[in-house]
């Protein structure tokens, strides 16, 4: 229903990652996202064997895909479950249902391509809605400077591979190109690529604490 709808880690209806193969939805391309192709990443896990060998366990491009329409790509690359982690087991820990924040004592690493946007495609977007599907409780959410703007409980490693992109926070932005590395620390932001060409950026969330600021609800004057 909301084919432009793009949230940071792809489309509304796909930030929930499925298992499995991924599947194409027939829509219309708009000129801002003409340019967007599935452009795979290849996935290499090492582990041990049972003889204590140190080998690969996982070679190829990552199955767990999500793209709605022509937006934003979202590739799964590995979550954990715990901490410490646990390195005893040899499944493929990608092989599971996430939403966008990672699993409590967690963490998650996914590859997004963002499509560049038009002004027009915020429009009629429903804030709450997309929240609820990227897995976050809308309850836990700040100030809504955008209508891609959200927070998750966790520290977020974010490094730009291609292109450039802004990230809008309460009352400033910052612009973001390939080279740079954020590290945001459970911050209100939104993503928003207005380049004219797709974004790649590689996200490390882990879970963590509360922030503290997150109970003074902070609000512009007005």
């Amino acid at each position: 229903a909301h084919a432009a709808n793009h949230t940071e880690f792809g489309t509304a209806a796909s930030a929930l990652t499925s298992v499995g193969p991924p599947r194409r939805m027939t829509t219309t391309r708009t000129h801002a996202e003409s340019e967007m192709e599935k452009r795979p990443v290849r996935r290499v896990v090492t582990g041990h064997d049972e003889s204590g060998k140190a080998v690969v366990l996982f070679d190829g491009p990552t199955p767990y895909v999500n793209q709605r329409g022509e937006g934003n790509v979202v590739q799964l690359l590995w979550i954990t479950n715990e901490s410490p982690v646990d390195l005893s087991h040899t499944r493929d820990q990608g092989n599971q249902k996430t939403g966008v924040p990672p699993p409590k004592s967690g963490s998650i690493c996914r590859i997004v391509d963002f499509a560049p946007q038009a002004s027009a495609d915020v429009k009629g977007i429903d804030h709450h809605e997309i929240l609820k599907q990227m897995g976050i409780d809308p309850a836990t959410q700040g100030y809504q400077r955008h209508a891609f703007t959200h927070r998750t409980r966790s520290i977020d490693y974010a490094i730009c591979l291609e292109g450039e992109i802004d990230m809008l926070l309460d009352d400033t932005q910052v612009h973001f190109k390939a080279g740079d590395i954020m590290v945001q620390q459970g911050t209100n932001h939104a993503w928003v690529n207005n380049s004219g060409k797709p974004c790649r950026i590689c996200f490390v969330l882990i879970d963590s604490h509360d922030p503290p600021a997150w109970k003074k609800d902070w609000k512009p004057k007005t």
